[in-house]
């Protein structure tokens, strides 16, 4: 986990929008549905604002006063009067400490009602953007997946959809009340003393100018570190995880040299990544202390010739520190906002692709066909392009209900392209498939697929318990015990459960690791038994298995191809000598067709296929 997560935020860190303010404002448009929330939440962060830079002037009419009744009990002392006790006005600083208190704590009920309304708002504006994600991933073409790798794919629905949650949950607060606190305080500054503003705001070019200079260095350097981090990361995973190899072969010396090597590496990027980091604060804060100078300076010149009064001025000390806080934090918001612009980008681009059209075919139905599938004058090709070559170009086969056809060929031949095609993955570019005299484009999606099952060579569990993988098969049957019982002991699921110490309740991990690929393959067959298709797609898998649970696998199939029609993807010819039908495949067209004996026969290219597999057989079978 390590080696892909740092690896994916070096490349998040690295990556920039390619359309800052499109995206921005397609964001904003999802957000946009919240108006009256969004409205509040600006309403609270004015208010808690305004209520924070009110009480540095509140505060310094206090000091002013505790001034003006110092001045004047030294003046009378200075006349020669004897005065017990300064004649400041202790009321009306309880009245001011009184009314700084309120104001204190409105500022935080604000603050949180604001920050609780934006949580929500992001949360509810992610839950959109998730639910259109996953509904749009639904309806894609099996060609997106086919074109886009498995690690893309949840790169976008995982890591960009929680950068996009946690900028709008966390940054997307802090963003607002920066520009508000920004606007509000230099408004509050400019009413006070048009003065003391300007020389405050010459800090902010000073303090912008130093993250300018120092940010992308600093930026570019976090980001090598994040990379070398990532290249340690992947040399210890992948050393621990063939560490059986290094040792066999002796390179364990090898190894600890490039582990060193590397580490060096990440050592010196986090050092000047630090160094650098280090130093922007510092000077930021540079700049913040000239604006206190600034204001001391010119304030106590004004406070000494009564142009000014000193509370302003303590007031003003404070503002300074207000005014250039929600700098720094929107210029190191800067980095972040970037980040997650590309992010949703990259999400963007997935609920922008194409999705599979449902167009009528424009073929008439046969109401009365007597054949299960039909396929009519096929053509079709993986490549978009009008001058792209056709894998297929004039494909025809006819299936009767309850045959077992089983697809033969080379590699490369389509017999996949066939599986693809039955249960509309992709649509034909020519010609027609139909089922039971429809054509399969005039057929719904999701209920042409119910009259389909498939068991395929590379088993597929989830992270659940075995009872659960199987009811998995059928959103109809997946709640009766009985029939998922039955499908169980008619894959002989339940002879090995039986011997399981937690049964049908023992969790399987994602992998399927904790139990044998030949159990796997088992519960799989035991999945689409449940399904009760009327067609079934099955890949031939017991390549990969001991002998007795190959014995189980070929019972359990033969149970399931029982009185229903079957499309046989075969690996070795031997295990479909008894099809109703064989289809020899090449370069995307069918060469030959007829039963086992039928193409022995001809003494073609299935004749060929099958006596270079048996010959290999007997010679394997003569060596060991």
């Amino acid at each position: 986990m390590a080696k892909g997560g740092t690896s994916n935020a070096a490349h998040m860190r690295s990556k920039k929008a390619n359309n800052f303010w499109g995206t921005v404002f397609r964001l904003v448009r999802y957000m946009s549905t919240r108006f009256w929330a969004l409205l509040a939440t600006l309403g609270l962060a004015i208010a808690a604002t305004i209520m924070s830079a009110q009480a540095p002037h509140i505060l310094g009419r206090a000091t002013t006063e505790i001034y003006r009744g110092l001045q004047e009990g030294k003046a009378l002392q200075d006349a020669g009067e004897t005065i017990e006790r300064f004649p400041i006005d202790f009321g009306v600083i309880q009245n001011i400490v009184i009314t700084v208190a309120v104001v204190y704590i409105t500022q935080a009920i604000f603050q949180f009602f604001q920050q609780f309304i934006t949580a929500r708002i992001a949360q509810k504006t992610v839950y959109d953007m998730r639910k259109e994600l996953k509904e749009k991933m639904s309806k894609l073409p099996i060609k997106y997946y086919d074109t886009h790798s498995t690690g893309d794919i949840l790169s976008r629905a995982v890591n960009d959809m929680d950068q996009i949650a946690n900028t709008l949950q966390q940054s997307l607060t802090q963003f607002i009340i920066s520009v508000v606190q920004f606007v509000t305080v230099f408004i509050v500054m400019t009413l006070i003393d048009i003065r003391l503003t300007l020389v405050t705001i010459v800090t902010v070019p000073i303090s912008l100018l130093l993250i300018a200079f120092v940010a992308p260095k600093s930026q570019k350097q976090f980001a090598n570190q994040q990379r070398e981090l990532g290249n340690v990361n992947d040399h210890v995973e992948e050393t621990f995880s063939g560490h059986t190899v290094v040792k066999t072969y002796n390179r364990e010396e090898d190894e600890i040299e490039k582990f060193d090597a590397r580490s060096s590496r990440l050592n010196d990027a986090s050092r000047k990544a630090q160094f650098l980091s280090g130093i922007m604060m510092p000077l930021v804060s540079f700049s913040r202390d000239l604006g206190y100078f600034g204001v001391a300076i010119v304030g106590g010149m004004g406070v000494a010739n009564g142009t000014m009064s000193l509370g302003n001025v303590q007031a003003f000390i404070q503002y300074v520190n207000q005014f250039s806080q929600p700098v720094r934090q929107i210029a190191n918001l800067a980095n972040t906002i970037q980040v997650t612009i590309a992010a949703c980008e990259r999400v963007f681009e997935v609920l922008d692709e194409e999705e599979m059209h449902e167009e009528a075919s424009g073929f008439e139905p046969k109401p009365h066909s007597p054949f299960k599938v039909e396929f009519e004058h096929v053509q079709f090709g993986y490549n978009d392009e009008p001058e792209a070559p056709l894998l297929m170009n004039d494909f025809n086969l006819t299936v009767e209900p309850g045959d077992m056809v089983a697809v033969v060929g080379p590699t490369g031949a389509g017999k996949s392209t066939l599986i693809n095609l039955l249960e509309r993955f992709y649509d034909v570019k020519g010609g027609s498939i139909r089922f039971e005299g429809t054509d399969t484009r005039d057929i719904d999606q999701s209920e042409l697929r119910k009259k389909f099952s498939m068991v395929l060579q590379d088993t597929w569990s989830f992270n659940g318990t075995i009872w659960d993988n199987i009811a998995y098969g059928s959103e109809e049957y997946g709640k009766d015990r009985d029939r998922i019982l039955a499908a169980a002991k008619a894959a002989h699921v339940d002879d090995f459960v039986k011997r399981l110490p937690e049964g049908y309740n023992t969790i399987l991990n994602e992998e399927g690791t904790n139990i044998s690929q030949g159990q796997r393959q088992l519960i799989t067959i035991a999945r689409a038994f449940l399904a009760d298709p009327e067609v079934l797609i099955l890949d031939e898998a017991t390549s990969s298995v001991d002998t007795r649970t190959e014995i189980l696998i070929q019972k359990a199939m033969s149970n399931l191809l029982e009185n229903r029609t079957s499309f046989v993807v075969a690996h070795r010819l031997s295990t479909i000598r008894d099809a109703d039908k064989i289809i020899v495949m090449n370069q995307g067209d069918v060469i030959e067709t007829g039963n086992h004996d039928e193409l022995m026969e001809q003494d073609g290219f299935y004749a060929d296929l099958y006596n270079s597999q048996f010959s290999s057989y007997e010679e394997n079978t003569a060596y060991a």
